[in-house]
């Protein structure tokens, strides 16, 4: 057999029954918060353009939009998914040379089980194979140093996970798997230099693609079988030689995966909670500081602290504020929390924020770096005009996989974010299908979702 074979016959032998109760308990969670995640995020911009491509468009109406509204698989995997992604408040997958959001694959399998008419057992073994193909592929098979996006994993995550939802066989799974993975390679200058709107949605792009190929597959079209291995394949184009063993492998990677506390690029969520910390213990007031310095593991310095990936003290628009520690830190510092709130332009443009991230400093350090992704360590000190200087280490945060959270602490998350598009009724139904959702139908869950409400039409946007 191929490698990508092999894949599918993974893909084909898993069920709910493999899934251990921690595991089931997890992505439950996942489904959650990721459903808070994707509510929140209805005041998007790029949402909103969404919104008026699909009006445009139209498409077949069989799978739910968040918020109202019907359209074809492919397009709704990609609205839902762009909802789940866009606040970057979504779960986490750390490896050394990678990290990834899991949880961007909820959209993509939430429209296929849907279109099948699935039960929820399905649609969360579905999103367990999601989960196992990115996560195991991003730690044996980084990019992001070759100059590729974290999302190439995910083509071939999405495929395998629409094509349980689906109820493949394993040579249409197999096909489904090979297109999408040969067809949808992105470059990392997606999170580079000077951030965009497509930062949020590269992922969903990948989470439409590779629907559409699945659906393709399903149909009979076929794919190139040696898309791993083969001439000019994966292996050989992007990620070189690597060995995975799909037939010894689980459904139990999602819990090694992490929710976030702060709306923040995960790789900053010890720093901020170290300096809201400091912040409550010592009282501080911004014009009392003279200096912030953090020293952190590479990983993260290379991607919001002003490493490899560009000067993170260049912050005019959400995309660049969530991807800079230098700001995440200075606005928790003012504010005392790091929220969608936090995002709006103003708030971005604002002099307070604008002036105290520039007294931020960020460097790496090799024996941070070494402890990294057991833990995700980091040391501030903060200096004060009278001279007075405070320091702290921190190694990780509630939410980390070492610390996961509870049902009662993701309720309140999700809570905080969905109170602004949905009664208190409409929360406590969602949760509770959550909750039970290896009871009932996906069609349930999908219906509720369909009655949230949408931002009211020229309302401020994030």
């Amino acid at each position: 057999m191929t490698l990508v074979e092999e894949l599918a016959n993974f893909v084909v032998r898993s069920s709910y029954e493999d899934l251990s109760d921690e595991a089931r308990r997890e992505l439950k969670i996942r489904v959650l918060d990721s459903l808070g995640c994707a509510i929140g995020a209805l005041e998007g911009r790029p949402l909103a353009i969404l919104r008026e491509q699909i009006k445009d468009f139209g498409g077949n109406p069989l799978s739910t939009l968040i918020g109202g509204g019907r359209t074809a698989p492919d397009r709704a995997a990609f609205y839902n998914s762009a909802l789940v992604r866009y606040l970057d408040y979504n779960d986490t997958f750390i490896a050394k040379g990678e990290s990834c959001h899991p949880s961007d694959n909820l959209g993509a399998v939430l429209a296929a089980s849907e279109y099948a008419d699935r039960s929820g057992k399905d649609l969360l073994t579905a999103l367990a194979v999601a989960y196992q193909v990115q996560c195991r592929l991003s730690e044996v098979a980084p990019v992001r140093a070759r100059g590729f996006d974290h999302t190439v994993e995910g083509t071939y995550a999405v495929a395998a996970g629409v094509s349980r939802a689906l109820g493949l066989d394993a040579q249409r799974t197999a096909n489904a798997i090979a297109i999408s993975g040969t067809a949808y390679n992105a470059l990392r200058v997606t999170r580079t230099g000077s951030i965009s709107h497509w930062k949020g949605l590269a992922y969903p792009a990948v989470a439409h693609a590779g629907t559409h190929a699945t659906f393709l597959a399903m149909r009979g079209l076929t794919g190139p079988a040696e898309v791993f291995e083969g001439n000019k394949g994966f292996m050989e184009s992007i990620a070189g030689r690597f060995t995975l063993d799909w037939s010894s492998e689980n459904l139990e990677i999602v819990r090694r995966t992490s929710i976030k506390k702060y709306n923040a690029e995960f790789h900053s969520q010890p720093t901020l909670e170290g300096i809201l910390q400091l912040r409550e213990q010592y009282k501080l007031q911004p014009e009392q500081i003279e200096r912030i310095e953090i020293d952190t593991f590479d990983v993260a310095y290379h991607i919001i602290g002003g490493g490899e990936e560009g000067d993170k003290r260049i912050v005019r628009t959400k995309e660049e504020a969530d991807h800079s520690l230098h700001y995440m830190v200075a606005v928790a510092l003012l504010d005392g929390k790091v929220t969608p709130e936090q995002y709006r332009p103003e708030r971005i443009a604002a002099s307070d924020v604008q002036t105290l991230l520039r007294k931020v400093e960020v460097r790496p350090a090799d024996d941070l770096s070494a402890r990294f992704p057991a833990e995700m360590p980091c040391r501030i000190r903060i200096l004060l005009t009278d001279g007075r200087r405070y320091d702290l280490e921190i190694a990780d945060y509630p939410g980390f996989y070492s610390r996961p959270l509870s049902w009662e602490q993701a309720l309140e998350k999700f809570e905080s974010l969905a109170a602004p598009y949905t009664d208190g009724e409409l929360r406590r139904a969602i949760a509770e299908t959550v909750q039970h959702l290896d009871e009932v139908p996906v069609r349930q869950l999908t219906a509720l979702l369909a009655q949230v409400r949408l931002p009211a039409a020229g309302g401020p946007a994030l």
